[in-house]
């Protein structure tokens, strides 16, 4: 947030508020209006259905319901200024289109999250890039807590970020480890960035912020609930280059992080553990049914994330500490999706231009072009600038 809201970026964090992460209801009126269209179809309901907001015919009434449970909350949001207050106390927010926005997330089609809010100094992009999501059991062994520590780590101090959840057990170990290398860690939370849960990782917390970030898709202030803790593991999943499953039971978050990996078609691996242990057992199904990669070192793990490895794009802040040079970009320019393609096509060789006049060059919508212009920036090809979007030079 650099010192006001636009009415889109408001109406985002004004979502969060309103609606639970992956709603479809919302997704579709997201599709169809943007999010302060949204917002203001919620705000205005009785003469927004009167206008055919939504579908017709069977699916109005789910989505009639849909707007009566968004409206409950109307009370609760906050105004533009507290928002922005809210980087008084180190919290952020960003939204599809941001500089630090990570484009793979739009992986999750409608179920990306309508905006996301961080504490902590690493920028979330640039760390995902080469990132590695760490997860397993909140009840470790002795064994699993070892070993998740032995390969955070490990890979930290190779300078992967490592994401986890912040629970007990695996991931906890796995922050810590991290944090030990000096390396960045990122935790996922299902709470407000401000709300310690655990209260016993108060202090946890606060040294993941001081040396990577923490994320939640919920306001600040927003308490756990035990859904939420599901929802918030596809955004693990989906933020990771891939993901380790260290020990799991057969019923766990853990395996229901790697079912989302598995399903993003990201990079599976699991730890195996004695076959006498319920907590491994679930690695032993990721291993058998679901083709995952089994690893026994950190150095197993980084091979196997090594092919789709990205050449993180440097900041603007980096750049100038390199005199200048700028990393390539991640992926070749070939293997970009055809919209993604067509937005390049369409920017300036000099100078930069706003997304609507990039959405006009290129023939796409502006909430299409925005999507692309995030993930064209999280894979190094073009940056923000004082005009809005212009190409990187590497």
């Amino acid at each position: 947030m650099n010192g006001k809201l636009t009415d889109e970026k408001y109406a985002r964090a004004a979502l969060t508020y309103l609606a639970e992460p992956a709603d479809r209801w919302l997704a579709q009126l997201l599709r169809e209006h943007g999010a302060a269209g949204a917002l203001d179809a919620i705000r205005t309901y009785g003469a927004a259905a009167a206008n055919g907001v939504g579908p017709r015919s069977g699916k109005a009434h789910a989505m009639r319901a849909a707007m009566e449970r968004w409206r409950v909350r109307l009370p609760e949001l906050p105004g533009p200024d507290q928002v922005l207050a809210f980087r008084e106390s180190g919290i952020r927010l960003i939204a599809p289109g941001d500089p630090e926005w990570p484009g793979q997330l739009a992986d999750l089609g409608d179920d990306q999250p309508y905006a996301l809010w961080l504490r902590g100094n690493a920028d979330l992009r640039f760390s995902c890039l080469r990132s590695v999501a760490i997860v397993g059991s909140r009840a470790a062994t002795a064994y699993g807590s070892y070993v998740a520590a032995e390969f955070a780590g490990s890979v930290a101090a190779r300078g992967w970020a490592v994401v986890s959840g912040g629970a007990f057990g695996v991931d906890a170990a796995a922050h810590r480890a991290a944090l030990g290398a000096d390396g960045v860690t990122i935790a996922v939370l299902a709470c407000g960035v401000d709300v310690p849960y655990p209260s016993a990782h108060v202090e946890l917390f606060d040294a993941v912020a001081a040396q990577g970030v923490l994320v939640s898709e919920w306001p600040p202030g927003r308490h756990v609930s035990r859904l939420r803790f599901l929802v918030r593991n596809r955004v693990i999943a989906a933020l990771a280059t891939g993901t380790l499953v260290v020990e799991a039971g057969q019923r766990s978050g853990a395996l229901n992080t790697a079912r989302h990996a598995r399903d993003l078609r990201r990079r599976l691996m699991a730890v195996p553990g004695p076959v006498t242990s319920d907590v491994s057992a679930g690695c032993h199904h990721i291993i058998r049914e679901w083709q995952g990669v089994l690893v026994t070192s950190a150095a197993e793990v980084t091979e196997h994330l090594a092919p789709i490895e990205a050449t993180a794009t440097m900041t603007s802040t980096e750049a100038a500490l390199a005199g200048g040079r700028q990393a390539p970009p991640v992926i070749p320019r070939d293997l970009l999706d055809l919209e993604s393609a067509t937005v390049l096509d369409a920017m300036p060789r000099r100078g930069g231009l706003g997304t609507l006049r990039v959405a006009q060059r290129a023939g796409l919508a502006p909430a299409a072009t925005a999507t692309c212009l995030g993930r064209l920036a999280t894979a190094g090809f073009v940056e923000r600038c004082d005009d809005g979007w212009r190409l990187r030079h590497a």
